[in-house]
């Protein structure tokens, strides 16, 4: 198949299928009137690097998934440099969790502190006051 069937097939651009070329991840083969030619193990590919995409893998580190297919294994993710990404991601994304159960952890305790603070200015409470700029009102 020519390059604009493949980019309608893999859901791309004709830009971003020259962009991968470029990069080394998916395979410079021309036929002899000059044209790109790519066939389904390329569309394989494609579908292997946009989906670890979506999943928030950068583009580099899809290349050990690439490198698997064309390697011969049906799956992108059963050699050995393909778990290291796989392990490596899922470190990434504990520290996140970790990270953002930090913060939830905080604004839960401000909303807690906001709300009883708001009980008790509550109807017969001091009336609210603006001290940016030291405005009296």
């Amino acid at each position: 198949m020519r390059i604009g069937e493949l980019a309608a097939r893999a859901g791309t651009t004709t830009r971003t299928l020259r962009y991968y070329e470029a990069r080394g991840l998916l395979p410079a083969r021309r036929a002899d009137n000059g044209y790109r030619t790519y066939d389904e193990c390329d569309l394989k590919l494609l579908e292997q690097i946009r989906t670890l995409q979506d999943f928030g893998f950068g583009l580099e580190e899809t290349r050990p998934f690439v490198e698997c297919l064309r390697a011969g294994h049906p799956e992108g993710d059963s050699c050995p440099a393909s778990l290291a990404v796989y392990r490596r991601k899922l470190d990434e994304l504990d520290a996140l969790i970790g990270e953002l159960s930090a913060v939830r952890d905080t604004v839960a305790r401000q909303l807690a502190r906001a709300e009883l603070t708001a009980e008790a200015e509550a109807p017969g409470g001091p009336e609210p006051r603006c001290e940016l700029g030291r405005h009296p009102w």
